[in-house]
């Protein structure tokens, strides 16, 4: 079993070698949520991600070993840290990813000087080839969690939180593998033994959560929280957290969606779905963090471009901000721009129009007319529809 000792001596490898983040107060955050909440910067990595403490102390250990290069199975952070510090110490890295990785994700391993190889089309059969590949090559096969030394590194950050705000309250931590909470919570409870550590996974990759709980719920297919997209916790990581983690929660990707936005509206931080699991959280169980100095991790902060913007786009529906309102009219010269001139004086900006005259149920001289409106929230969308009703237009939200 990992002990303080392991991740002590892993901190004093890893200084100088990666960021000690910073670990501040979100005040704004912690107001919306009634409690005081303490952010540990893991994005602000040079991948972007926790994951690179892990693989520098255990690329160092091999390296002390003389063993001259490692394999993992990864499609993302992992990678990129094994990536980026077998480089750093001249060491071969070789990383197995499945077939339908990301191409930029795949470029960004390669930018880091390790060779990839698409192998499979499920982590799975990748993680055979990666296991063959390290016979074959006479390589070190490192895994992404269920590993000493990858989780004492991991450890470390809750020593570096607890550094810097010593009376924390509680740790919140995104669970996939289980190395990251494994590791926070071996460290936090040696040296603060009443803190609480609550994990949380997403309700469509529940492993860790029906193997401490005995529960049953069903894994899903996809999550936007892909860095915990975990089907098996590992043996190692489940030992800790069932002896050392006092909660573990659930949220669903709705939550996960809103927590990414905030995070990038309030905190100005990019932070990728498994990052913001720790707020998601927050926001969907606040009556169990009410009052107490909480210390959430920011995991890491890749994610795909095209993904954000879609968060931020549902984000926007969410909260009125864009709209899709209906409006019937009589199909002669002028009605469109009546309608528009209405909601222009109301304030509001039309993003989308689309004229709809054969699917409806209007009379045949009638029109519908569907606009995506900019608004700035649910009251000013309310006031743009009373305008379009006092000009005497049919006018309705569509969900």
């Amino acid at each position: 079993m990992v002990g303080i000792e392991d991740i002590r001596r892993a901190a004093a490898r890893l200084q100088g070698q990666l960021l000690d983040t910073p670990c501040v107060e979100s005040r704004t955050l912690s107001e919306i949520v009634g409690a005081q909440v303490f952010l540990k910067f893991e994005n602000l990595q040079f991948t972007s991600s926790f994951k690179e403490r892990g693989a520098c102390n255990k690329l160092v250990d091999l390296s002390d070993s003389g063993v001259k290069g490692a394999v993992a199975m990864s499609a993302g952070n992992h990678a990129q840290g094994v990536a980026y510090h077998a480089q750093r110490l001249g060491m071969r890295a070789l990383i197995v990813m499945p077939r339908f990785t990301p191409g930029v994700k795949i470029e960004r391993t390669r930018g880091f000087g390790a060779e990839v190889v698409l192998h499979g089309d499920t982590l799975e059969s990748a993680r055979a080839h990666a296991y063959e590949l390290a016979e074959s090559e006479g390589l070190s096969f490192v895994h992404p969690y269920d590993d000493e030394a990858i989780i004492a590194g991991q450890g470390t950050v809750a020593l570096e939180m607890l550094a810097s705000v010593p009376d924390l309250d509680m740790l919140v931590i995104s669970v996939g593998g289980g190395g990251l909470i494994a590791g926070m919570a071996v460290a936090a409870k040696a040296i603060q033994p009443g803190i609480e550590i609550v994990g949380v996974q997403t309700t469509r990759f529940p492993a860790m959560v029906n193997a401490i709980q005995g529960t049953h719920y069903k894994q899903g297919r996809s999550t936007i929280a892909e860095g915990i997209a975990v089907g098996t916790p590992g043996v190692l990581t489940q030992a800790i957290v069932a002896t050392h983690v006092d909660d573990l929660l659930l949220v669903d990707e709705g939550d996960i969606e809103q927590a990414v936005l905030m995070l990038l509206e309030i905190e100005k931080t990019l932070v990728e779905g498994a990052g913001a699991a720790g707020l998601a959280a927050m926001i969907r169980h606040p009556e169990r963090f009410k009052g107490k100095r909480v210390g959430l991790v920011l995991s890491g902060g890749n994610i795909d471009p095209l993904l954000l913007a879609a968060i931020i786009e549902r984000g926007m529906v969410r909260a009125g901000r864009l709209a899709r309102v209906r409006v019937s009219a009589r199909d002669v010269p002028g009605s469109l721009a009546e309608i528009t001139a209405t909601v222009a004086e109301a304030g509001a900006n039309v993003d989308e129009v689309h004229h709809q005259r054969a699917f409806t149920m209007q009379a045949a001289q009638n029109v519908d007319v569907e606009l995506v409106l900019q608004t700035r929230g649910r009251p000013h969308l309310a006031s743009v529809l009373d305008a379009l009703h006092a000009a005497g237009f049919e006018a309705e939200e569509q969900h």
